[in-house]
């Protein structure tokens, strides 16, 4: 049995050819950058074999002979005994199979029989069938790619015409793969008034549960969830990890905060068995938390995920698709997403990086279904003058468009980058992985020190894995010296290239995934593409060297 397995290598580029110093903002377009052949500053990092994080979302399913069921051929000895009385008396069949991918299995038959010539059909039990020939015992391997996600019923046929005998094996198997089911926008948790779980902070290095699976219209035995996970009245610095109840904690961090901050951050996150997710306080004094829900994952057909290179949709600073100037307090747009820019029409949900810049007071914004409620959840937090990020994964209208809604008494600027949506026609299923650390320029294990400004470090997360169509990762940047945000987008050169030093130096993204200010650590979740070599590109767009964590929390697989 074959499995999935994620190769990972890493290296930092410098890219300060014919720049002058100036101030990256709120993911304004940047000024081109003369052509040059990057080159890799040492080597890249060791590679990571992730086998084992994806591990558990591989199931093995088995039936033993015993559940053989025998029956005589048509046209055989006439009575009731005809079954007995046919020959190869202990024809058998033993089945294993195991998930290989979001939507493929590989299937192991065993064959009891004597020394006989025999027909092997497998019904993979969704209207597609193979046959073998064998001959006595055997043991044959066949695979098969589901179209659809689901539970289907296996059945193994071994006939033996020469003894008037055959035999069926049947059991169930499922696919490892998940699909998205969007959700309206609604709260979850909130420690700060009893939401949820019991009113009152979570303790320092403690944590509390979210019941995700049998909440509301959630169905139980959902794989995962979508939260934006928001921090408020913290009084000290530290990060929340979020992972399924009864696991193990990983070491990675979902939101990262400062005292006094109120962060939010988009998380995708396994469910535990029970239904519940898990949040740890891994900060020295209490938090409160607020979750909120925006779609689920489940092994059931529903909506997958296409994965596009960002692209800038809404910029109130420029009139695109919203009024030109700062929305007002308390107001809302709505703008069309669905049949736009690459887009097609008919989406169920899309997933966004919203920024928010120039705002003259603190506020939140709330995104959602185009024509529907404004909800309480909130998506991001501001302060006065603050340029801040979050990712949005949000139900669309049933015309494809989503609102947003100025939660503060003042205006301020909203930009809104799409990168990905879910719709019945997209291929990709989500297979979520034990959080895994990827990067970390501060370890110093880490050969070529921070992300370097104007730079990038390019990620071959899958170069040689064949229908990977994206990932799910929260970057943190982190030790900043002054302004700057972090951009990630596809590489289009594959890593030969780099390694024979023919790589095209990338265009450099508009599209902003973070920002930041001096002495601030940001995370912010990113979706990004695989494009053509699953190879991708983290851009420090500062102009000043910041250090950069990437924690990776699953993939997206096609059929």
């Amino acid at each position: 049995m074959r499995s999935r397995r994620l190769v990972i290598s890493v290296a930092v580029i410098a890219a300060t050819v014919g720049l002058v110093p100036g101030m990256a903002h709120a993911a304004d377009p940047v000024a081109p950058v003369a052509p040059v052949a990057p080159s890799a500053q040492g080597v890249a990092a060791p590679a990571v074999d992730l086998g084992k994080a994806a591990a558990p979302n591989f199931k093995t399913f088995k039936s033993p002979a015993e559940r053989s069921v025998r029956k005589g051929l048509p046209g055989g000895k006439a009575g009731a005994g005809a079954s007995q009385a046919a020959g190869n008396p202990d024809l058998a069949i033993v089945l294993n199979a195991a998930s290989t991918s979001a939507h493929a299995l590989d299937l192991e038959t065993t064959v009891i029989s004597a020394d006989s010539t025999l027909k092997v059909t497998v019904d993979w039990g969704d209207g597609n069938t193979d046959g073998m020939d064998a001959y006595g015992s055997t043991v044959l391997k066949s695979s098969h790619t589901y179209a659809e996600l689901g539970e289907y019923a296996v059945k193994v046929t071994v006939t033996d015409p020469a003894n008037q005998a055959e035999v069926v094996n049947t059991f169930p198997v499922m696919t490892a793969g998940s699909d998205f089911v969007p959700y309206a926008p609604t709260r979850l948790l909130d420690t700060r008034d009893g939401t949820g779980a019991v009113k009152g902070k979570v303790a320092p290095l403690g944590s509390t549960r979210v019941k995700v699976g049998g909440n509301g219209a959630i169905p139980a035995g959902v794989t995962a969830v979508v939260l934006n996970l928001t921090v408020t009245n913290a009084t000290s610095g530290g990060h929340i990890t979020a992972f399924a109840e009864e696991t193990e904690r990983p070491t990675t961090s979902n939101v990262n905060f400062e005292a006094g901050q109120t962060v939010p951050n988009l998380v995708i996150v396994p469910v535990g068995k029970n239904g519940y997710v898990e949040l740890a306080n891994r900060g020295s004094e209490s938090v409160d938390l607020i979750a909120d829900v925006t779609g689920y994952f489940t092994r059931t057909e529903a909506s997958g995920y296409t994965p596009m290179t960002p692209a800038r949709f809404v910029d109130t600073r420029e009139g695109l698709g919203a009024n030109r100037g700062r929305l007002g307090g308390r107001k809302t747009f709505s703008t069309q997403i669905g049949g736009l820019r690459g887009v097609p029409e008919g989406i169920t949900a899309v997933a966004l990086n919203v920024t928010v810049t120039n705002p003259k007071e603190a506020g939140h914004l709330s995104v959602f279904p185009g024509g529907g409620a404004t909800p309480t959840a909130s998506n991001l937090n501001f302060t006065p003058g603050q340029t801040v990020a979050n990712s949005v994964i949000v139900p669309v209208g049933a015309d494809g468009r989503i609102s947003v809604f100025n939660g503060a008494w003042a205006g301020t600027d909203v930009i809104v980058d799409v990168v990905g949506y879910y719709s019945t026609d997209s291929k990709a299923s989500f297979m979520p992985l034990k959080p895994g650390r990827m990067i970390d320029t501060r370890d110093p294990r880490w050969p070529h020190g921070p992300l370097r400004a104007r730079g990038y470090i390019y990620n071959g997360i899958s170069p040689d894995e064949a229908g990977i169509a994206g990932y799910v990762l929260n970057t943190t940047v982190t030790n900043t010296t002054g302004t700057g945000f972090l951009s990630v987008a596809p590489d289009p050169n594959s890593l030969q290239q780099y390694r024979d030093k023919t790589a095209v130096f990338p265009e450099r993204p508009a599209s902003s995934t973070l920002n930041w200010t001096a002495g601030n650590t940001v995370p912010n979740l990113v979706q990004a593409s695989s494009g053509k070599n699953g190879i991708v590109d983290y851009w420090n767009q500062g102009w000043e060297d910041v250090d950069l964590v990437v924690d990776l929390f699953g993939y997206y697989e096609s059929k």
